[in-house]
């Protein structure tokens, strides 16, 4: 009987998913995009805001004098924001994407993020995220009549970009010993292993894209920290960094599962 119940009501609420990806079919993948390169778009007009100051922290820290330096900022100007307005207006995204990338590992590299696990792993998410911009492109040409060999590649790319992208909740679990930390590291951690192994995919997605955009706001609400507080830029860079998670999820929401997954599984068994 519970397993019965259980089982009508994830019906339920998959049919109310459903309805939800009916009427937002459209607007859907534009604002998946939006979303996604959004860090991106704030970082790039940071490093116009903030040239000096970028400059002589990577002068300071690497010791490459400001010619370099200079070089360093101007590239993530000038990628960023030409790499995500070619992604928002479809053009080249293959080029955008790996633009983006290459940003994303400079910056890790450059930053030393890979001595903090928690930016790592939000980067890490990011990575994610782009990939699932290259799987709609290779679906898009899979349409077109290409062999099925590209089809088996854009699954098992989905596949890896579910994983990468879900490492940003490990970086919410807490070990904090009070009734709404503990629920919601069940939660995340629910949510997480769904979407990892492709169960209920567009579902446990869509969910996640409510729950992390609700702690988004509730975490990083740099609006209301003053200008002269460091922790603004701070908490600015990770609601951006969530942001663009987000909208990775959305692609997974308006993708789907992929081959690789139990919900493609199910299907073929039955």
């Amino acid at each position: 009987m519970n397993n019965f119940n259980q089982n009508e009501f994830l019906s339920r609420a998959e049919d109310v998913a459903d309805e939800i990806l009916r009427h937002s079919k459209f607007i859907l993948p534009t604002l998946g995009r939006l979303c996604l390169v959004s860090t991106f778009i704030e970082d790039g007009i940071r490093m116009w805001f903030q040239w000096n100051e970028q400059r002589d922290y990577m002068n300071a820290s690497w010791g490459c004098g400001y010619f370099i330096a200079s070089l360093f900022v101007l590239y993530n100007l000038i990628g960023q924001l030409t790499a995500s307005g070619a992604i928002l207006l479809r053009k080249n995204v293959p080029i955008a994407c790996g633009v983006l990338f290459s940003i994303v590992v400079l910056q890790v590299l450059a930053y030393s993020i890979y001595w903090d696990l928690g930016f790592l792993l939000k980067n890490v998410s990011l990575c994610g995220a782009l990939l699932l911009l290259l799987v709609r492109q290779e679906s898009k040409r899979i349409m077109a009549g290409l062999p099925q060999l590209e089809n088996e590649n854009s699954n098992y790319m989905q596949l890896v970009a579910r994983i990468l992208l879900v490492l940003m909740f490990s970086t919410s679990i807490r070990l904090e010993f009070n009734f709404w930390q503990i629920l919601q590291n069940i939660i995340g951690s629910l949510l997480m292993i769904m979407v990892t192994v492709g169960y209920k995919t567009k579902l446990s997605a869509l969910i996640l894209v409510f729950y992390l955009s609700i702690l988004n706001v509730w975490h990083n609400h740099w609006w209301t920290v003053p200008s002269y507080n460091p922790a603004r830029d701070f908490l600015k860079y990770d609601f951006f960094q969530t942001l663009s998670v987000i909208g990775g999820l959305l692609m997974v929401v308006s993708l789907g599962p992929g081959g690789v997954s139990l919900d493609e599984s199910h299907k073929k068994r039955w």
